[in-house]
């Protein structure tokens, strides 16, 4: 009787480590997410139906609101519609907001600018990323200007960082660009109020370990600068951290974006994206180096931007999730093994495939949001399987 009860125990042990071994997430695409966008009346009088730009920034409030900020409103390349688009339909608003069936909660924008073909008088240009904080703001960062703005779950404006046009670098390193002062050089990294094509950001809800306050600002300063860059509540310089190079702490030189995405976890640490150098690097908020952990799969021989954005699987935060931009591919990554033991996606334009993942953002069930740029220009629902 103790022998069989002893290979009783033995047989449900090894079960449950070998289930535990492979809690792995799965996911599954919601084709049907969201709904079709509605028709509204355009400046001509006529019925047209919204049309998405490249959709740079996904995020997800307290309340499971999935908002995308979408350059459909943009005169830029990357934002202009297609001129048959323009023939039938009309630019969504910039920022739209989604419930998890797919309805539309809210919308808002300011489209206006400051002359035909320039940059946008009121939001940033070049949207990249859409954060929510834990007060339900709508953060949203521009590539194109320099700027974070901050700005209520309905549109008010709140507040803004950097200067709109003028960057942390010399006038004369960008001389093709509206904003010459904006781009990627070795310039910048050293201004305690101006920002150069900021990335990502991040507001932090406990108190800063400098000055005792929560709601410190991480931004990802990383398309012309090569920096996190930490701000108080009302917009006041605090510190910073990185600088170029591949080595411990530091971020890729050049292609822009490094770093490209910027996270706290429970465990106090900050995670950000050095997409260049195809790796997730973990410091403490005062910036000391932690970790690193390469995003760098054995079955792709093509080893370019595989740490577009990161974000945590669910809330035990033992798992995350890295885009491969180019590969079209989200990765699960073991945090503690460093270690990338699953995907979901591929290459291309059908449902569940994806063609420039940019940012993501996970909801209060696990389920997954992908916005997509470049020739996708739209958001996809990914539903985490039991």
């Amino acid at each position: 009787m103790r022998k069989s009860i002893s290979k009783f125990v033995l047989a449900v042990l090894f079960a449950a480590g070998t289930a535990q071994a492979q809690q792995v997430p799965t996911y599954k695409v919601d084709p049907t997410w969201p709904k079709p966008l509605p028709r509204a009346k355009a400046a001509d009088g006529n019925m047209r139906t919204w049309i998405t730009g490249e959709v740079a920034g996904t995020c997800v409030d307290s309340h499971d609101h999935i908002f995308i900020a979408n350059r459909s409103w943009q005169n830029s390349p990357s934002g202009k519609l297609k001129d048959f688009e323009v023939q039938t339909g009309q630019a969504a608003p910039p920022v739209v907001a989604f419930d998890t069936e797919g309805n539309i909660v809210t919308s808002w924008g300011d489209t206006t600018y400051e002359r035909e073909g320039g940059p946008g008088k009121v939001l940033p240009e070049n949207f990249h990323g859409c954060y929510a904080d834990y007060e339900d703001n709508i953060w949203l960062p521009g590539t194109g200007d320099g700027i974070v703005q901050k700005y209520t779950h309905d549109g008010k404006f709140l507040m803004q960082i950097g200067t709109k046009g003028k960057c942390d670098g010399k006038e004369d390193q960008s001389p093709n660009a509206f904003y010459k002062s904006c781009g990627d050089a070795m310039a910048g990294d050293s201004s305690k109020t101006l920002l150069n094509m900021p990335s990502d950001v991040f507001v932090d809800p406990n108190p800063d370990p400098q000055n005792k306050q929560k709601g410190s600002i991480y931004i990802a300063d990383g398309y012309g600068n090569h920096r996190v860059v930490v701000f108080d509540a009302k917009g006041n310089y605090l510190r910073q951290f990185g600088t170029p190079g591949h080595g411990p702490g530091q971020f890729a030189v050049r292609g822009g974006g490094h770093p490209h995405c910027v996270l706290i976890g429970k465990d106090n640490l900050v995670y950000t994206c050095d997409r260049g150098n195809n790796r997730i690097e973990i410091f403490d908020k005062m910036g000391k180096f932690i970790r690193e952990i390469k995003v760098l799969p054995d079955d792709l021989a093509f080893s370019g931007l595989k740490a577009n954005d990161f974000d945590f699987v669910d809330a035990t935060q033992k798992q995350g999730f890295a885009i491969d931009v180019t590969a079209g591919v989200i990765y699960v990554i073991d945090l503690a093994k460093s270690a990338i033991v699953g995907s979901f996606g591929s290459l291309g334009h059908n449902a569940g495939q994806m063609t420039g993942p940019h940012t993501l953002a996970v909801d209060s069930k696990g389920n997954v949001y992908v916005g997509e740029v470049m020739n996708g220009r739209r958001v996809q629902k990914f539903i985490r399987q039991p």
